[in-house]
């Protein structure tokens, strides 16, 4: 007699497990029994029908129940669902949804395969009209005819998951502005926070409204309108809302029933995948499943997992069954390999991420290491090449733990190659020897994957070292003054973009130039994407340079991590720019006739489109040069932040960005030249100058040249303060007033002369030989800021303690705060030297990341400013 097996759950692992079954022995009585009205759907395509990218809904059902009885002699049975399994007596009760009507069926194998559902927590008012949950083709049919009927304009997501972003980037293509609320600080959890930050840009770029950090407290209904209320007290409007909060297994089946299940409520299985009844089965999303990195049980929901577990469960029912021979099947571990498409990026992961590391107690740089490297999807001379910015984890052996990939295009086969390599136990030295395959057209030479395997290799071995995303951050944040970020970057690209505190010595001229840099300091030098700074490094120590680390990725990188501190271009038309440029002013200042974005004719049109670094922003450079004031360049590039970077360009060199869009993988923008008021006056490079740092930019002068010239000559827009008291308040004053010129985007020098001095004197005494004279001006003299006191009611120092207490009380930065808060702005604070031979006091004694200079160097700055204060 033939054995009979019953499947609860016909979608994924449970319909693959059947087919599988059939595909095995015809003898087998195979029910499958589905308390929904569909089978075999795709579910991972359904945000894509809500937004019409997939517009046939009968594409998304890939299996119907007369086709599988048809097909393959299975019977399934929709609308009945299983409401409890008698595992003494071998038999399930089954009620039919329609009618509530109940029978039994007896079984010798039975497998669950009854997958998850969406969270729904106890919020007030989650329950009311126009929120919806997306899991099932019924739900994908509500949210249509929502939309269809009621014409959303305003749409919140509440949770940043897979289903989270598929469902904004469609209600966003839907013609809805688009709020994702999500609780953790970033979306997509499977990456790491930096990585999720390209994301969180891109969204931000597409007008997607992102509250990060941030949970829902409660829905309020009125007038079709759904207010809801945000644990910080904020407030989203919209017309319709998606959960998509998380999933639970629905383990209550296989828990009423005795079987063995883990805190999550996840079914326990062996690596037979059979539950702790031998004679029961599960797999997909229900299940407990072991990760593949470290051996530790998890749970890891993914279409593809469970329908390879439905594969080996169905082989292991068959044997069990006796209808088939040979050893039991194992299921070996889910990685966790996926990949979502996000706007205009696609995001995948393999591995385990370094959140997971560190909540391991992994230490960084001793238990795991660290590579990120931006790449190009394929060789950047062919047209359309893109960024890749791919980041890998691994073992000090070798081992790799994850990898994770953001790009536009090219993502799922590096990801699929690294995947492949872990499953396979090949390690990062077995990356860089893969024979990948390539032409223009689909890859490089040396493939992105075979440099991931090239850097971790360098690293291992010393040959080179990087630092932290926020290394500089954390450095800066320190206060320690034991390192320097070097710009290697050239003249113009440093025009558009430049890391702030940074020095600059471009890569051609470093071997004449490194000894601008102290040896003694760490050296960070960063580019646009990373070559040239690895290329710098080596460089560096190979010529006695011990600290030198490689900011990873370069200001690519660097520019979307920290996205929020800079401006974006977000408008689709910079209508402010043509005409009323924020920088014009004055009655000086030149004046154009405005354009309407929408009628814009390029004079010349170049394709920056898979450039690498430097070559979009020196092409347009050489370009616009050549053209006449006024004439009109259009440019595309792949790179998404190109437009960001263009516009700080085009004010630096006084040209005018009139549009800036998104066209596919492209940025377009167009440039007139001149006409805008200049952000740097004639011959400066547009640097902020860090003290006691090199800041030389080279020979030559890239903005003379007559009617060659790019963009208009500036009005002096410097600012100059003379710091001669060293009394705290007017010390105070300066620090502010400096800070705020600097906010402006204006370049400051402050020139600390006599009793000013004081205010960059080392806090700790310094052991310098020095004549009589000289050390008594220095033990009556307050050593730094922190001994400085009120030119008025000091009383004693007790009015100097109030108004500090005063200032923290009111979170006003101290002193120190806004020293500090100026120099990583780009203030020049320079020393007179002059003064410093009279008051008796040493380089030595003084801050670092000052400039030593006369009052010659100070009128200087004074001819380039318009405004000049005495304090």
């Amino acid at each position: 007699m033939s054995k009979k097996v019953l499947i609860i759950g016909g979608v994924a692992g449970g319909a693959t497990a059947a087919a599988r079954l059939r595909r095995l022995d015809e003898s087998l009585q195979i029910i499958v029994f589905e308390r929904g009205e569909y089978i075999s759907y795709a579910n991972c395509g359904l945000p894509y029908h809500v937004g019409d990218v997939i517009k046939d809904r009968e594409a998304l059902l890939l299996q119907t129940p007369e086709g599988m009885k048809a097909k393959y002699n299975i019977e399934v049975r929709v609308s009945n669902e299983v409401i409890s399994i008698d595992r003494e007596n071998k038999k399930i009760q089954v009620k039919k949804v329609r009618t509530g009507e109940t029978y039994e069926e007896l079984y010798d194998i039975l497998l669950i395969a009854t997958g998850s559902s969406p969270l729904k927590p106890p919020i007030p008012g989650i329950d009311g009209p126009g929120i919806f949950s997306l899991w099932t083709v019924p739900d994908t049919d509500r949210i249509k005819n929502y939309i269809t009927q009621k014409k959303p304009k305003r749409a919140a997501v509440i949770g940043g998951g897979f289903i989270g972003l598929e469902m904004a980037e469609n209600l966003h293509a839907a013609g809805c502005d688009v709020t994702v609320v999500e609780m953790m600080d970033q979306v997509m959890a499977p990456l790491d926070f930096e990585m999720a930050q390209l994301l969180h840009e891109n969204m931000k770029l597409n007008k997607v409204r992102l509250e990060l950090g941030n949970g829902v407290k409660q829905f309020d209904q009125a007038d079709g309108v759904t207010t809801i209320t945000l644990q910080n007290g904020a407030a989203v409007e919209a017309d319709i809302v998606i959960l998509s909060i998380g999933i639970k297994p629905n383990s209550g089946l296989a828990k009423d029933a005795g079987l063995a299940v883990n805190a999550r409520g996840g079914v326990i299985v062996d690596e037979y995948l059979r539950t702790s009844d031998p004679s029961i089965y599960a797999v997909g999303d229900v299940i407990e499943v072991e990760e593949f990195i470290f051996k530790e049980k998890t749970m890891i929901p993914l279409a593809g997992p469970a329908n390879k577990q439905g594969r080996i469960c169905a082989d292991n029912i068959a044997i069990d069954a006796g209808v088939r021979k040979g050893e039991l099947q194992k299921y070996n571990g889910t990685q966790g390999t996926s990949i979502a498409k996000v706007f205009d990026l696609s995001a995948g992961a393999t591995g385990v991420n370094e959140k997971t590391l560190k909540r391991k107690g992994m230490v960084e740089n001793q238990d795991y290491f660290t590579v990120l490297i931006n790449q190009k999807s394929h060789a950047g001379y062919y047209p359309g090449a893109t960024p890749l910015t791919l980041k890998m984890l691994f073992g000090r052996d070798g081992k790799i733990f994850g990898a994770q990939v953001i790009g536009q295009e090219g993502v799922d086969k590096r990801v699929d190659v690294i995947a492949t390599a872990i499953r396979l136990g090949a390690t990062i030295h077995d990356l860089k020897e893969l024979e990948l395959a390539y032409a223009p057209p689909y890859s490089s030479a040396k493939d992105p994957v075979n440099m991931l395997g090239f850097v971790a290799e360098n690293l291992l071995n010393g040959t080179a070292a990087f630092t932290g995303w926020n290394e500089i951050d954390q450095l800066e944040e320190s206060g320690k003054e034991d390192y320097v970020v070097l710009d290697v970057t050239e003249e113009m690209e440093r025009m558009a973009f430049q890391i702030p505190g940074s020095c600059h010595i471009p890569l051609g001229q470093l071997r004449t130039r490194m000894n601008e840099l102290d040896q003694s300091k760490l050296v960070i030098p960063y580019c646009a994407i990373g070559v040239r700074s690895y290329n710098a490094a080596r460089t560096l120590m190979q010529n006695g340079y011990e600290k030198v680390k490689v900011f990873p990725g370069g200001t690519s990188f660097y520019k979307s991590v920290y996205h929020d501190r800079y401006q974006p271009v977000t408008s689709q038309t910079q209508g402010s720019m043509a005409g009323s440029s924020p920088l014009q002013g004055g009655a000086d200042a030149p004046k154009h006739t405005a354009i309407d974005p929408d009628k814009i004719v390029a004079k010349q049109t170049i394709d920056c489109s898979g450039l690498q670094c430097p070559g979009p922003i020196m092409r347009v450079f050489h370009t616009i040069k050549e053209m006449n004031d006024g004439e009109i360049l259009q440019v595309s590039a792949t790179d998404m932040g190109f437009a960001r970077d263009i516009e700080a360009w085009c004010r630096r060199m006084g040209n005018t960005l009139l549009k800036a869009e998104r066209s596919g993988k492209e940025s377009i923008v167009y440039i007139q030249k001149g006409l805008g008021a200049a952000h740097v006056s004639e011959g400066e490079t547009g640097a902020p100058i860090v003290p006691g740092k090199a800041t030389g930019s080279g020979s030559g002068n890239p903005l003379s040249g007559g009617h060659h010239s790019v963009g208009a000559s500036a009005l002096p827009q410097g600012k100059t303060l003379i710091v001669f008291s060293g009394d705290l308040d007017k010390v105070l004053a300066s620090f502010i007033i400096a800070n705020g010129a600097a906010a402006m985007g204006r370049p400051v020098t402050m020139f600390f002369t006599f009793w000013g001095l004081n205010a960059l004197r080392k806090q700790d005494k310094q052991s310098i030989k020095k004549p009589f004279i000289d050390k008594m001006f220095g033990a009556m003299m307050p050593r730094g800021t922190k001994k400085l006191k009120l030119s008025k009611m000091n009383m004693g120092g007790m009015g100097t303690a109030m108004m500090k207490k005063v200032m923290n009380d009111k979170n006003i930065d101290s002193l120190e705060g806004l020293m500090k808060q100026a120099m990583f702005n780009g203030v020049k604070l320079v020393a007179c030297t002059m003064s410093m031979d009279v008051m008796g006091i040493t380089k030595e004694e003084l801050i670092d990341g000052i400039e030593y200079a006369g009052v010659a160097a100070y009128l200087g700055d004074a001819e380039e400013s318009n405004v000049n204060l005495f304090v």
